[in-house]
């Protein structure tokens, strides 16, 4: 029978593993994505992601961008994606992808106030 010690120790290689393999998986879906913003149009929260921003600040920086384009009048490439909203099947939707360059128009008129917001902008920019 193992000891303990020896189930605790085990639980935390096994703890820090999970930690370990969680950490790689943000930096390279991080990696990926600005490769994918280099090659072409992409979301605005694509864009986002691949400045590193944590997950819980992409959502409202992606809306705040948004409602930039949209002053600016900045019509990103449409496109037709599938989104599951509220448990509902994959509904069709139209999205919207934006090139570097539009993105940098996007920025230049974002006046972020909070610090997360604005390290992003720092980024796009």
């Amino acid at each position: 029978m193992a000891s303990a010690a020896y189930r605790r120790a085990a639980d935390i290689l096994r703890n820090r593993a999970r930690a370990n393999r969680a950490a790689s998986r943000a930096r390279r879906a991080a990696a990926t994505a600005a490769r994918r913003v280099r090659t072409g149009p992409r979301s605005l929260a694509t864009h986002i992601i691949a400045t590193g921003a944590p997950a819980h600040v992409i959502a409202g920086a992606a809306d705040a961008l948004r409602t930039q384009a949209r002053k600016a009048g900045i019509r990103g490439r449409a496109t037709r994606i599938r989104r599951t909203l509220g448990g509902h099947t994959r509904r069709a939707m139209t999205g919207y992808r934006y090139t570097t360059e539009q993105v940098a128009l996007i920025v230049a008129n974002y006046k972020p106030r909070k610090a997360e917001y604005k390290a992003i902008r720092a980024a796009l920019a």
